[in-house]
């Protein structure tokens, strides 16, 4: 199987298998995705999905959360990690919601970018998810898997990221980002994987 048909194989395998991939992360908007988003940072989604509820009742909005103080918005999402740091990064990007956009979330890489605790993956995830503009954000599944089917070298996300774009159509990119996440979970983990049992590396 040569590397576009190991390609068409696996977009046909993911579609059949995830017609309809949803964010794992719960929201209700692009304010509390993107906040989910970087709770997320070296933590599961269950745990982001736990706790960020916790967060909003208090503050859902970025009015809200600059009027609890940094340590406030720590202790409520310690259980996340890196709290310290994510707490300084979601009270400051929350000052600049409200001074530079009007309290919305920018709908441009830029901008998003330009926010406190914001990096090119949680940009991505909020233009594709939220925007839904094309974007491949590549996580630690994708970057495995990509790596794990020969579709990149696995040296560095960015060309995980690079090599994704140019092998996929990017009509499919928003979709595929996800549908891969899921299969990285359900059958291709780091650890324990079985190739005989995987639907895909079994296959090319």
């Amino acid at each position: 199987m040569n590397k576009k048909e190991r390609v068409d194989f696996i977009i046909d395998k993911l579609e059949a298998l995830y017609p309809d991939p949803q964010s794992p992360l719960d929201h209700k908007d692009a304010y509390t995705m993107l906040i989910s988003v970087l709770l997320s940072a070296q933590c599961t989604d269950k745990r982001v999905n736990l706790i960020a509820p916790i967060l909003f009742k208090k503050a859902d909005t970025p009015a809200k959360m600059v009027k609890l103080s940094v340590k406030e918005i720590e202790d409520i999402i310690r259980p996340c990690g890196l709290a310290p740091a994510k707490a300084r990064g979601i009270h400051g990007l929350s000052e600049i919601l409200l001074a530079k956009h009007n309290g919305q979330v920018p709908d441009t890489f830029e901008d998003l970018e330009h926010l406190p605790a914001v990096g090119h993956k949680t940009a991505s995830v909020i233009m594709t998810q939220v925007f839904n503009k094309p974007a491949f954000p590549v996580d630690t599944h994708i970057h495995r898997l990509m790596h794990r089917w020969k579709l990149s070298n696995g040296k560095s996300v960015d060309q995980t990221e690079k090599d994704a774009k140019r092998l996929f159509p990017e009509k499919l990119w928003n979709k595929l980002h996800l549908q891969i996440i899921y299969f990285g979970r359900e059958y291709c983990p780091a650890r324990g994987h079985v190739v005989e049992n995987c639907p895909i590396c079994s296959k090319i």
